[in-house]
């Protein structure tokens, strides 16, 4: 179940989020919005169902938390892309990793 929040998560939506994996949140964050779709099987799900509802492109980034220990991963195949300089599946640019870390911990953590 996708869960989509715009501030801090409430323990029964982080419990709903944890459902899919156990022990791991995949999140697909709107940076500019500030708007977080979590708790989904595959990063693509949550970015779609987040351009439905008016983000754009540019501004979604995947990754995810380990809910045990709280290390957070900027990885995901959404992140793939090399016409807007991220030639990786990994969050390369500071800022936006910056900024993806900053919404995940103010949400989720």
């Amino acid at each position: 179940m996708i869960i989509v929040i715009d501030k801090k998560a409430t323990n029964d939506q982080i419990m709903q989020m944890l459902m899919q994996f156990g022990t791991y949140i995949k999140v697909v964050i709107d940076i500019d919005q500030e708007i977080l779709a979590g708790g989904e099987d595959r990063h693509f799900d949550a970015e779609q169902l987040l351009l439905g509802r008016g983000s754009r492109q540019s501004s979604l980034w995947g990754g995810g938390v380990d809910w045990e220990s709280k290390v957070i991963d900027f990885n995901s195949i959404i992140n793939l892309r090399p016409s807007y300089g991220n030639p990786s599946r990994d969050i390369l640019d500071i800022n936006i990793r910056n900024k993806f870390e900053s919404i995940l911990k103010s949400f989720l953590l």
